[in-house]
């Protein structure tokens, strides 16, 4: 397999990740995994992909709306591992708590080749930035 090849197969991953955390589809978040991963969201830190997943099927649940798109990857492999920056942006509500997040930040990944494609390894961001405001503040402001 050529690098662009596993590039591609690493960037589709990611993708998969992304999709599968917006629609708190946890089994298909897990399958983009290896076993030993380990995950740091800017101040939340998991040192096995056991606890990183309990705090997601726990924490991020119905009343909580979210985007998260990257891009801007610079991907390097070296044979069955490689290395993934991406830029991210993301969006975060939960009207119920009158609470919307909206931030920046810069992943750093590390991933393995498997049997069954590549997986994360360890996965985590550093925030740029980030705003909350509280919707309740903004008469106009809806979520349909």
């Amino acid at each position: 397999m050529t690098d662009f090849e596993a590039i591609h197969e690493i960037t589709q991953m990611k993708y998969r990740y992304m999709r599968a955390f917006d629609t708190k589809d946890w089994e298909l978040f897990e399958s983009c995994f290896a076993p030993e991963a380990t995950g740091s969201y800017s101040k939340l830190n998991f040192d096995s992909l056991d606890e990183l997943m309990t705090f997601m099927r726990t924490n991020v649940g119905e009343g909580m709306w979210s985007m998260h798109q990257v891009h801007h990857p610079e991907i390097e492999v070296d044979g069955d591992t490689a290395t993934g920056t991406w830029h991210l942006q993301d969006k975060v509500m939960r009207p119920k708590d009158d609470y919307v997040l909206e931030g920046a930040a810069i992943y750093a990944d590390r991933y393995r080749r498997t049997e069954d494609g590549w997986k994360i390894v360890h996965t985590g961001y550093t925030r740029l930035w980030e705003t909350t405001f509280k919707p309740s503040e903004i008469p106009s402001w809806r979520l349909r």
